[in-house]
Formats: structure tokens, sequence, C-alpha cells
């Protein structure tokens, strides 16, 4: 039986594309070193994407742009790039990593959606590893063009500092409007907090 594997990476980022990834493993090798990805670090990651890509197994990757994210939605953008893949993979199986609810003609019966997929199904975790590297590494070449957010380090999530040089520089167009407006929301909410709570303790 063909099971084929899915995951994202960059659902919740300030910054970048959604990026996920379909996975059919070779049954010969073991993958002994397979685990959630959130478990290993960039070297780990990059290491495993190799042995992956190197083993024979399946593998196909779809982008959805902070473009048409910022046009549609993440809620649609979450569940169009699995349909993608899906619709695009050959499969008796496809396990999708969350609680999503996915169909796709002809193949409807065959997806199953799991919770903490990519902590217990071997596929999926190593759909998880290709997403997040391949989403690192695109976010790391569009550091390249606006250096000033930190893409390189912070891969267009919300830290302290991305959020400060969004205030200081603006939004580009691969910013993510809700979730740049929400993140600049909660953080003025969080400083002003911070400065009333010194003027009563003053």
């Amino acid at each position: 039986m063909r099971i084929c594997g899915l995951d994202e990476a960059g659902r919740g980022p300030l910054a970048g594309p959604i990026v996920a990834a379909a996975v059919t493993l070779n049954p010969r090798p073991q993958y002994a070193n397979l685990k959630d990805s959130k478990k290993l670090n960039k070297e780990q990651r990059e290491k495993l994407y190799q042995e992956i890509i190197g083993s024979g197994a399946e593998v196909h990757v779809e982008i959805i742009s902070a473009r048409q994210i910022n046009n549609r939605g993440i809620g649609w953008a979450n569940k169009e790039i699995f349909k993608r893949l899906i619709r695009k993979v050959e499969a008796d199986k496809y396990i999708v990593d969350g609680n999503l609810k996915i169909k796709v003609n002809g193949k409807s019966k065959q997806i199953k959606c799991i919770v903490k997929a990519d902590n217990s199904r071997k596929c999926v975790m190593a759909a998880a590893v290709i997403a997040k590297v391949e989403r690192d590494r695109l976010m790391e070449k569009l550091h390249g063009e606006h250096p000033d957010f930190g893409w390189n380090t912070n891969a267009g999530y919300g830290t302290r500092a991305h959020v400060e040089a969004i205030m200081k520089f603006g939004m580009v167009k691969y910013h993510r409007t809700v979730f740049v407006t929400t993140a600049l929301s909660r953080y003025c909410a969080v400083e002003e907090a911070f400065y009333n709570q010194r003027v009563t303790q003053a």
C-alpha cells in the first residue's frame, strides 16, 4: 500500500509563504532518525532532508505566496495547499497532519487528517522536514531582498525584533497584512501595559 504523508510549514508567520510537502517513503530504508521536525535543530533537519531525498522517496512540494494568503486567507491556503498535493500524487492513502476537513474529487475517502501525525507517522514526519527545510531556504533568499527583518534567523515569525523592524521600516510585499496588524496591536498593548505598570510603581 502506498501511503503518502503531508505536512506544512509556515502557517503562523508574519511574512513569507506557506509551504507543504507530500512524501511517500521508500519501503526499504528504515529512516531510523526521523522524528517530529520541531524537535530537530537546523543541522539535523538538513541532514534528514538529504537522507529522504536520496533514499528514493517520492517527494512533492507546493507553495502558496503571502500575496495569495492576503487575498484569500490562511484558512483557504492551509486546505488548498494540501488539495493541490493530493491531486498531484497517486497513493492508496493520504495522511495529513492536523484537524482539517479536506475533500478532493475521487480521493476524499483516501484522505485521513490526524492531529499530531507529525509525531507518530514517519511519512508525515518526513513531509514536515521537507516542508520546513524548503521554507527556511526560501526565507533566507527573501532575507537577501529585505535584510532589515531578519528572516534568515526568524523565518518570518513574529519575534520582537521582527515586529519592531516592521514598525520602523513598514511592511513589504512578503508580509501578511492581517497577521502583521494583529501582531502590532498585541505589541502596542503589551508596551502600554508595561508603561502603565511602571508609572503606577513610580
